[in-house]
């Protein structure tokens, strides 16, 4: 008799919700932190910083090394290591505040530890419990993490709104409720076996294909393409557009939430042929970047913002779809090297931009030129930026065009 996977499934989106938890409330409290402890926003970038490292080095051990561990046990252990994260984060500083940056250090390096193995491990659980459709079903996962941004941003801003930044120690214990709640739907819960490489030379094998390059690079630019307008339109909205700040992040960053939760919902109910939605993606996501790059109208950027999260709503979690449909005996090293993939663009494609906009604000002559056609230097850096940043997409055009061109079958 088949075992029923249904509390297993929850457990999974739960545990993506609390990823959403890890991935945006961070930011968000950023003003507080500063206020409460003085901590420079060179050490508060460092956080952010490390929050990446930790996941890419969990999604390289595991490329690697995943037939060491026991997946089980593993997955098992995801939300607890999430919620100890959260606590030290937030209790730490409640009672050593004159060395708070350690506890947040510390904290953060504990639950992005779990952000890491949720990568690795949710979607290849997803991938093998039996579906009629497993590509809607991947969808719907992806889908709940982006909701679940729309959730974590509205809930927290209103609570710091309601009961100050002070208090923010208890809106982060409150979020471990969600990895709680994921603990006891994993307690006694089968999990289906995944299959995991013998041995590290089979993972230097898989490398080596090119048909797995194709899909690293897919993820790649769907990854930066994806972050770095989620990063970035915050600031692009307020400086090049002058659209003021609670308006911009409502309309122009929530939005973007809400379209990419809206394009991942829309396929996991009623979405095929994963390698036409990548391409039409890549080609959506382009237009949407250069258009942002190029308008001075301030409705049209934030319609532009909103629909790029729609355009890469399928990049990251389509480029998992391909790769496990290619590579349907890799098991859980494929998704590790998937993951790195997606978080190396997702830290590539802001810091470039990042690079791009102080290097076009200190052009005296670019800066100059753009003061003649009415444009400030902010105006003109964030516009740079994200005209650098369209290469993503567009690369991501070409490298969905040859997956599209494929014989194999579409799914």
């Amino acid at each position: 008799m088949q075992p029923d996977y249904r509390r297993l499934k929850y457990a999974c989106y739960s545990t993506n919700l609390s990823m959403s938890v890890v991935g945006s409330l961070q930011p968000l409290l950023f003003v507080s932190f500063r206020e409460l402890y003085g901590i420079s926003y060179a050490l508060l970038g460092t956080l952010v910083l490390v929050n990446f490292c930790t996941q890419l080095f969990i999604d390289l051990i595991f490329s690697f090394y995943s037939h060491k561990f026991n997946i089980e046990k593993t997955v098992r252990a995801i939300p607890v290591i999430t919620a100890a994260g959260l606590l030290i984060y937030a209790l730490y500083p409640l009672f050593f505040p004159e060395t708070a940056y350690f506890g947040l250090f510390l904290g953060s390096v504990v639950f992005a530890s779990s952000g890491g193995l949720a990568e690795v491990l949710i979607s290849p659980v997803i991938a093998a419990i039996p579906a009629e459709n497993p590509e809607r079903e991947m969808s719907k996962l992806h889908s709940i993490y982006a909701w679940g941004v729309v959730g974590v941003v509205i809930v927290s801003t209103l609570f710091l709104k309601v009961f100050g930044g002070e208090n923010w120690h208890w809106l982060a214990i409150l979020w471990t409720l969600i990895p709680a709640a994921s603990a006891v739907l994993y307690h006694k819960q089968p999990v289906p076996p995944m299959q995991t490489p013998e041995k590290s030379g089979g993972v230097v094998k898989l490398i080596r294909q090119p048909a797995l390059i194709l899909c690293f690079l897919c993820i790649f630019l769907g990854g930066a393409s994806e972050c770095t307008m989620s990063q970035w339109s915050s600031s692009y909205l307020e400086k090049a557009l002058n659209i003021p700040k609670v308006y911009g992040d409502i309309f122009g960053v929530a939005m973007f939430a809400v379209m990419l939760g809206l394009g991942r919902s829309l396929y996991a109910k009623y979405g095929k042929h994963i390698r036409r939605v990548l391409f039409a993606g890549t080609i959506g996501a382009a237009v949407c970047y250069l258009t942002a790059a190029f308008s001075n109208i301030a409705l049209v950027g934030l319609i532009a913002c909103g629909l790029t999260g729609f355009c890469v709503s399928m990049l990251w979690p389509g480029s998992l779809l391909v790769a496990s449909d290619k590579f349907p005996t890799a098991g859980v090293a494929v998704f590790a090297l998937m993951a790195a993939g997606g978080d190396l663009g997702g830290s590539v494609g802001p810091q470039l931009v990042g690079i791009v906009v102080d290097t076009a604000m200190e052009n005296e002559s670019l800066v100059n030129w753009a003061a003649n056609m009415g444009l400030t230097a902010d105006q003109i850096g964030m516009k740079a930026g994200l005209l650098i940043a369209a290469v993503f997409p567009i690369l991501g055009i070409l490298v969905t065009g040859i997956l599209r061109r494929e014989k194999k079958h579409e799914i």
